[in-house]
């Protein structure tokens, strides 16, 4: 079983009231830094057999972040970039609202290509696709981080849980917030979602459950006894 922590960048200065999407030269504001290193702080007992960031310079550095002490080479994989919004990149937020391609963002993402940029299904395709491919090279009992954008967080989880793209703007991914998805050989299972806490991820855990997982595949009939 491949576990993945999906881990989305701090914040910058344009984050909430611009559509940065993948402007050069966006760097992680002050509080971006910190809330960077309270993430690698979060998970500095959890052992990670990669770490792989977008290469945009945000992800990049709070990817750094979680890499420093770690021996680890910080690997960037250009499908885990931001959605390509096209023109309305580097707009005002409240501005976008008022576009009628908005409402469709909102309620039918599974039908927008962004004028002159990627549609919503494409940057899903390519980002499981990454996702895929990277549990086959760590291994089944793999551990890695990858940091990438809120959009593209968002359209894995959905694949992961079985969710049509149309609702996958259920699903939040905050700046520096942690989501881990396990990945066996039936389906994955969503561990945590848009976590702040610190993570553990406790070794062999899924072969101490009283027997309700035995193929690591199964789902708990009943809940689970959960972990200790």
């Amino acid at each position: 079983m491949t576990t993945l922590l999906l881990a989305r960048h701090g914040l910058t200065d344009l984050t909430g009231p611009v559509l940065a999407g993948r402007m050069p030269g966006v760097h992680l504001s002050q509080a971006g830094q910190a809330q960077a290193a309270a993430l690698a702080g979060r998970i500095r007992s959890v052992r990670l057999d990669a770490i792989v960031s977008s290469p945009l310079e945000r992800c990049q550095e709070t990817a750094a972040a979680v890499a420093e002490g770690r021996g680890l080479t910080l690997e960037t994989d250009e499908r885990f970039v931001e959605c390509g919004y096209g023109d309305w990149t580097g707009r005002e937020l409240k501005e976008l609202a008022k576009e009628p391609l908005w409402g469709v963002v909102q309620a039918h993402p599974s039908a927008v290509t962004f004028p002159g940029g990627e549609s919503i299904p494409g940057m899903q395709a390519r980002a499981v696709r990454a996702v895929r491919e990277w549990n086959e090279r760590i291994g089944e009992k793999g551990v890695y981080l990858v940091c990438s954008h809120g959009d593209v967080i968002k359209s894995i989880v959905a694949d992961a849980l079985g969710l049509h793209l149309d609702g996958f703007q259920r699903i939040a991914a905050d700046p520096a917030a942690l989501t881990v998805i396990r990945y066996t050989p039936m389906r994955p299972f969503v561990l945590k979602l848009n976590d702040m806490g610190e993570l553990r991820l406790p070794e062999g855990s899924e072969e101490k459950d009283g027997g309700e997982n035995l193929s690591g595949s199964d789902a708990a009939v009943g809940g689970g006894s959960g972990t200790t």
